[in-house]
């Protein structure tokens, strides 16, 4: 869990996050951080809806108006790739133990989805994901990715992950010639973590 603390936004309204970016974009605060998140921090009441204190705030908060700014750069982009990856995090699955019937694969290294429970985020995501074409690996670690990258000629990719990984994760797709797109994890942690799976599928 890269974050040194932990959050549940899964209760916050996706219009929240559409008005924190719109917000952002508006004071230009994508180019200018800083005091300008502060301001919408307190303006929003994000400590209050959050229960997080006000620095590890401003830390989340910025690290959301980052990446969404950055899918808005590169999204006309990635919408003409061809051969597109999306990567899970483990940590969403409905079980974190044997009930899980997914298959972990060393070689490579990803568990492979095995469908085994309707209501599990990650059976829902590996669906959506395989229906628009996409390879699907569920990850244990972001160390996996570049492993991953290596062996295959992947143009897009699509990561789910918190804050810190996504931006480790657009370092490395930058640094290798690849287009990403990234969904922000709602509730961090290292079990029961959360996405939102209708923003996975306005991303894919």
């Amino acid at each position: 869990m890269p974050y040194k603390f932990s959050f549940d936004l899964s209760r916050v309204p996706q219009s929240f996050f559409r008005g924190l970016v719109k917000a952002a974009y508006k004071k230009n605060m994508h180019r200018r951080i800083g005091r300008g998140v502060r301001q919408l921090a307190g303006k929003l009441k994000i400590r209050e809806l959050t229960g997080l204190n006000i620095s590890d705030v401003f830390m989340l908060v910025e690290d959301l108006v980052d990446i969404h700014a950055k899918n808005l750069l590169d999204r006309e982009k990635f919408l003409k790739t061809r051969k597109r990856v999306l990567f899970l995090p483990h940590c969403s699955r409905k079980y974190m133990d044997s009930r899980c019937r997914a298959h972990f694969d060393p070689k490579v290294p990803s568990y492979y989805c095995a469908h085994c429970s309707p209501d599990c985020l990650i059976n829902k995501a590996t669906a959506l994901g395989e229906e628009r074409g996409y390879d699907v690996y569920v990850l244990p670690g972001g160390t996996c990715i570049h492993q991953i990258l290596e062996k295959n000629s992947y143009e897009g990719v699509v990561g789910v992950a918190c804050g810190q990984e996504l931006k480790e994760g657009g370092e490395l797709l930058k640094n290798n010639n690849i287009l990403g797109q990234a969904v922000f994890l709602i509730k961090n942690g290292c079990a029961n973590t959360k996405f939102n799976l209708k923003s996975l599928g306005e991303i894919l």
